[in-house]
């Protein structure tokens, strides 16, 4: 939150609207939202024709966001004069603005703001109220403006209260924690694990007795009376009374004080096991007990799934480090219990309760509530629980729904002991517990069920373990009824794993460089095959992209027979950390392997973003379509596609390259290298314009380059560069430091395409290049292409294929010759469809050629493309469907659903 903070500082108590408006902007960029190059992000000034030329004080073209500021002295909410004499809010004068902006220039957000506050107006909503967010509020809720710079960001919405409230009781903890470590510290202790373990036991049970007396689980303050007048003896005041806790009341001392002996038995293992050592309690961490704990906080509003999760992190010595908190939101989790058994759950009840009151009714009413009682969750990587907890209170919110309709006040029937998990961490362990308890008394108190809350008389069946080392069913029975595996098991990419991990997952999966999250996939497949126990996990987008759906799914496919039930297509999961932030990309699969014949199947639905479609199969690239894997192939599957190949690679630490500025240079100290020295392009070169050299001396002899002394200090560090490489091949090719480790140089000129691009944009960037230039390797290059082969590359088809199929970095695209290309059908076109694709391709261009000199970067976005560049894509679009036999109107989700058939067609013709 460094960052944010020092932001919020400098700018507290000053801004001139003329004076500093950029600057405030550009800071916020830079430091707030990590734009490394906020001048080329923000455009300050902008001119809009009204009756006069008016200006927009700042323009976000890549979020299309038009910002109106004012000095700090101004009031949003308030009218004032304009030049032209009419009275207008800020909102009223940049409204007028957008309104006069071209139609795909206007704005999808309005900010004004005063350098005290944000009010952002969303114009798909423009009748409501605005998202206020005050300057201070940045430290913690900078996360909120993040919309202005991604596009995936989720809105700037309100913090629900009970969000809040957690957040806040997460700082607290954190607040005593650091406190408790001082103490050690003063007392010249050096902290092993134990103390870790001890300050963790201490918080969990310290929190858990703070909730209890704000909820009337205990006496009211009964805990903040008992410790307030034993302050100066704090320590052992604690570890008596967590003691106490543990002890039926029958074996108890009988000569203990009679405010301890006043303390309920709570059972449940909170207080059991064996004693701690937590540090000395100083003044500092009695006050952050007793006043901003207890007396200055109200522990009842918090929510368990969110607070659990923040509770871990708090005490987590790494995201304490990284200085921030993450978690799994509601809304995240819900994406997952919702399809897998939660909305089933809801319509059938929605449904009962729309019947006319009868006996029938009630007897099914309370038969809905038993069913409630016989549904288990399991969470095989559950950490903090929050997906067990928030599971937990959804179904005890449809009980609540039943016994409010049915009049009665029983005891409540739906229990924590249903709840199930897995999880590594043993601190995770005890906070999973005690959310799951905090959760239980809240259902607990508001469906004033008869008895009392304590002793707890139920306990979530929670394991300390490694999931992908466990037998599963040794936790709960794959025959169990009603049974649901959920969760968000974590993220590894194939680099970051252990040696030992990746053994394990090699042993679970088979081959291929996949993510850690795979072998909780493999182990759901294994543990479901034969049941009717249904999966969802929200995980990395990457299992569901590129060469990782066949590594993963295809070998669970053919051995258990799974397949998808429901699918979120990906979202934009983060964190809470300023310093160190995570964007994951999520996608949430929802499978099984219940086979067709055992019964009718639900209705299949993918998920994107707040849109649903009800669709008749759903493959594992969560399109609809077949069970197709799209493999790696070293042969196109079309036997008339041309090859490509990927272009140079130097593997040369940048020994052989000049950039331009390093050009004249370069020619200065060493002339009779010019001749060797070729324009070089890499992807981002390509795209965005870029000019850069390379050193290509392939038809050198070795005395010109013993002779050129300038150069052979270069030809000396790349050979430096190589032999420290742990690639064999890299190291051999260190005996040649003049050459390119790989050349792949064709003889002609040749079509490129970048091998990775923004995902922001409808069409990869491609062109041809003169065999003169020398593609890197992040350049894929057909040296035999056709304006045909160019027409059909660069449509709308081969966009959505590659969108399907391909890998992504981030969720950039990363364009695979093998996989991408190698995989794609082309059309069986006639001689005339091929004819109009070639005349489409060349006012492509043709198109281009209008606008020479401007960038890739600049022509393909998707706020700046040219009409006329546009409008001849578009035509090519028609041609290249044309010649597949579809509507020019066929929808992106419909072209790679046959795209899928026509390749396993094109499989089955190779094979055979």
């Amino acid at each position: 939150m460094r960052s944010a903070n020092l932001f919020v500082q400098r700018w507290r108590n000053r801004g001139d609207e003329i004076s500093d408006t950029s600057i405030f902007w550009t800071e916020l960029l830079r430091d707030v939202l990590d734009i490394s190059s906020p001048t080329q992000f923000i455009d300050f000034q902008k001119k809009v024709q009204l009756d006069n030329i008016g200006r927009i004080d700042a323009y976000i073209p890549s979020s299309r966001t038009i910002i109106e500021q004012k000095s700090q002295s101004i009031d949003l909410t308030k009218p004032y004069m304009q030049s032209d004499g009419s009275l207008l809010t800020p909102f009223a004068q940049a409204s007028r603005y957008n309104n006069a902006l071209p139609y795909d220039e206007r704005a999808r957000w309005i900010v004004t703001c005063n350098f005290r506050e944000f009010r952002i107006h969303d114009m798909q909503h423009p009748k409501d109220d605005p998202v206020i967010i005050e300057l201070p509020d940045l430290i913690h809720d900078w996360k909120r403006l993040e919309f202005l710079v991604n596009k995936n960001a989720l809105p700037p919405r309100e913090i629900p209260p009970e969000e809040t409230l957690s957040i806040k009781a997460g700082k607290l903890v954190r607040k005593l924690y650091e406190a408790l470590e001082k103490s050690y510290l003063d007392d010249g202790i050096k902290i092993a694990a134990s103390h870790k373990e001890s300050m963790n036991v201490f918080c969990v049970r310290l929190v858990f007795l703070l909730y209890a007396e704000d909820a009337g689980i205990l006496e009211k303050s009964q805990f903040l009376k008992y410790l307030k007048p034993r302050i100066l003896t704090a320590r052992d005041a604690l570890l008596q009374l967590f003691k106490v806790l543990s002890q039926d009341k029958d074996e108890r001392d009988i000569y203990l004080d009679d405010d301890l002996r006043a303390f309920p038995f709570v059972n449940g293992g909170l207080f059991d096991g064996s004693e701690i050592q937590p540090p000395r309690m100083n003044p500092v961490i009695s006050n952050i007990i007793i006043q901003d704990m207890s007396e200055r906080f109200d522990w009842t509003g918090i929510n368990p799934p969110i607070f659990g999760a923040l509770f871990e992190s708090t005490l987590n010595d790494q995201t304490r480090q990284e200085g921030g908190m993450h978690y799994t939101t509601i809304e995240n989790i819900h994406k997952v219990i919702g399809p897998l058994f939660l909305d089933d759950l809801t319509r059938e009840l929605d449904e009962l309760l729309e019947l006319p009151p009868s006996r029938e009714r009630t007897d099914m009413l309370r038969h809905f509530q038993h069913k409630l009682t016989t549904i288990r969750i399991f969470d095989p990587a559950c950490g903090s629980g929050n997906f067990l907890t928030e599971s937990y209170m959804s179904l005890c919110r449809l009980e609540q729904r039943v016994t409010r309709e049915l009049g009665e006040l029983p005891l409540a029937q739906v229990s924590i002991s249903q709840f199930y998990g897995i999880e590594i961490n043993d601190f995770a362990v005890k906070v999973a517990r005690t959310a799951l308890w905090i959760a239980e008394s809240q259902m607990w108190n508001s469906m004033k069920s008869a008895g009392e809350f304590l002793p707890l008389k139920s306990e979530a069946h929670i394991v300390e373990g490694d999931a992908l080392a466990l037998d599963w069913r040794e936790v709960i029975s794959s025959d169990t009824e009603n049974l649901y595996i959920v969760g968000n098991p974590p993220y590894m990419g194939f680099s970051d794993q252990t040696n030992e991990q990746k053994k394990l997952i090699r042993k679970l999966c088979g081959s291929g460089k996949i993510d850690y999250v795979a072998g909780w996939y493999s182990k759901a497949a294994e543990f479901m095959k034969g049941t009717r126990v249904r999966a969802a996990f929200l995980t990395t987008n990457s299992v569901t992209q590129g060469e990782q759906v066949g590594y993963i799914f295809k070998p669970l496919r053919e051995r258990y027979g799974i397949h998808v039930d429901f699918a979120h297509t990906t979202f934009m999961w983060s964190n809470e950390l300023k310093d160190n932030p995570a964007h994951v990309h999520c996608v949430v699969v929802g499978f099984n392997a219940i086979a067709e014949e055992e019964g009718p199947e639900r209705v299949k639905r993918i998920f994107t973003g707040d849109e649903c479609r009800e669709v008749g199969h759903i493959n594992f690239y969560l399109f609809e379509g077949a069970d197709v894997f799209a493999e790696s192939r070293t042969k196109p599957v079309s036997a008339d596609a041309p090859r490509m190949r990927t272009g140079n690679m130097p593997a040369d630490g940048g020994h052989l390259i000049i950039e331009a500025e390093d050009y004249e240079e370069f020619i200065r100290r060493q002339p009779g290298a010019k001749k060797f020295i070729k324009r070089y392009v890499m992807g981002d070169d390509f795209i965005n314009n870029v000019t850069r050299y390379c050193l290509w001396l392939v038809d050198s002899t070795a005395q010109e380059r013993h002779d050129m002394k300038h150069l052979r200090k270069r030809l000396k560090l790349c050979k430096e560069f190589r032999l420290a490489s742990k690639r064999e091949a890299t190291r051999k090719a260190a005996d040649t430091p003049y050459l390119f480790a790989e050349i792949r140089q064709p003889e002609n000129d040749y079509l490129a395409i970048p091998k990775t691009s923004s995902e922001n944009r409808e069409y990869i960037p491609m062109g041809w290049l003169d065999k003169s230039i020398i593609p890197g390797d992040g350049l894929r290059i057909i040296p035999s292409a056709t304006l045909y082969h160019f027409g059909v590359l660069t449509s709308r088809v081969h966009m959505a294929w590659m969108r399907a199929v391909c890998g992504r970095l981030e969720m950039r695209y990363r364009y695979s010759n093998t996989v991408v290309y190698n995989t794609f059908v082309w059309p069986r076109a006639s001689e005339g469809q091929r004819a109009v694709i070639e005349g489409t391709a060349r006012r492509i261009l043709e198109a281009r050629g209008a606008h020479e000199g401007e960038s890739f970067a600049a022509l393909y976005d998707d706020v700046s493309m040219p009409g006329d560049l546009r409008r001849a894509h578009s035509e090519n679009d028609a041609a290249v469907c044309e010649a597949y036999g579809w509507d020019a109107g066929i929808s992106e989700e419909e072209i790679v659903g046959k795209l899928f058939v026509l390749y396993a067609d094109a499989l089955k013709a190779v094979k055979g």
